[in-house]
């Protein structure tokens, strides 16, 4: 009798720690199953709001320099944050605010290049153009990537940034770059009537502002003109505005994209998560 309590007590010690661990091992997968949750949660929510991802949340997207980003670029108030925010409202595409940082650290790069003097230490020093590019490239992908959500296909746009386009094309082979180009009366007259700051412009001056603006488009067109073919497509903002499907379908299909009429409504998606978010 006491040989068959003694099985029946170890028994029952044995299926207490059974128990135990299955219950321990349930409580360490708690905070998994939330993850994916939480992950199905933002699809279903982008779903309501017309983002009909192609790509699953739960899975990392990997990017890297043949990954083909979209840079927007041109004189501030030629259209460039009219053309991001359409391409934003595209299922696939996210590009978000400017960063501002960019085309910094793009001029600083340039100004290295510039100067020969500078050139010959950075060399001396070890760091050949081989290195700064890498590194540039690294600083770029990790803004362009960090300061939003994943998507299939990321752009950027901080207008001065295709002052650099031939360089960033160097970066970025697969690239595509698209050049918001605007009237310069019009666009000078807005940024003087908005007083909208932008770095060398005289807002007091019509002359210096037209003398600055033609400089600097000047500049981005004749990059875009001697990029590689097919990776560079100028945009007349008013002929977007005239007949914004004609010119999205032709863009779409420049940057080998399917078309989907809510780059027609991006206003719909204004300030609503995982819309479009305008810099402040």
């Amino acid at each position: 009798m006491r040989k068959q309590t003694r099985h029946i007590l170890l028994a029952c010690v044995v299926f207490s720690f059974i128990t135990i661990f299955y219950l321990s091992l349930s409580a360490m997968e708690c905070p998994n199953s939330q993850s994916r949750a939480s992950a199905w949660a933002a699809w279903a929510a982008n779903q309501r709001l017309g983002k009909n991802l192609s790509y699953s949340l739960s899975v990392p997207i990997e990017y890297s320099e043949d990954t083909p980003l979209i840079f927007i670029g041109g004189v501030p108030r030629s259209g460039t944050t009219l053309m991001r925010a359409m391409l934003d409202a595209h299922p696939e595409v996210r590009c978000g605010e400017e960063t501002r940082v960019i085309p910094r650290l793009l001029a600083m790069q340039a100004s290295w290049s510039r100067s020969s003097r500078e050139r010959n230490r950075l060399i001396e020093a070890g760091v050949t153009d081989e290195v700064l590019d890498s590194a540039v490239r690294s600083f770029l992908l990790e803004i362009i990537v960090g300061h939003g959500e994943p998507a299939p296909r990321l752009c950027n746009k901080d207008p001065f940034a295709l002052k650099s386009l031939g360089y960033l094309s160097r970066l970025f082979p697969r690239a595509k770059f698209v050049l918001m180009l605007r009237d310069g009366r019009a666009t000078v007259h807005s940024m003087i009537s908005r007083k909208v700051t932008i770095t060398g412009f005289d807002l007091t001056s019509y002359r210096d502002c037209l003398v600055k603006w033609n400089r600097a488009a000047e500049v981005m067109y004749e990059q875009c003109q001697a990029a590689e073919k097919g990776s560079c497509l100028a945009v007349h903002y008013e002929q977007l505005v005239l007949n914004p499907e004609d010119v999205l379908q032709k863009l779409l299909q420049f940057l080998e994209l399917p078309w989907d009429p809510a780059v027609l409504h991006h206003e719909q998606l204004i300030g609503k998560a995982g819309g479009v978010s305008l810099s402040k």
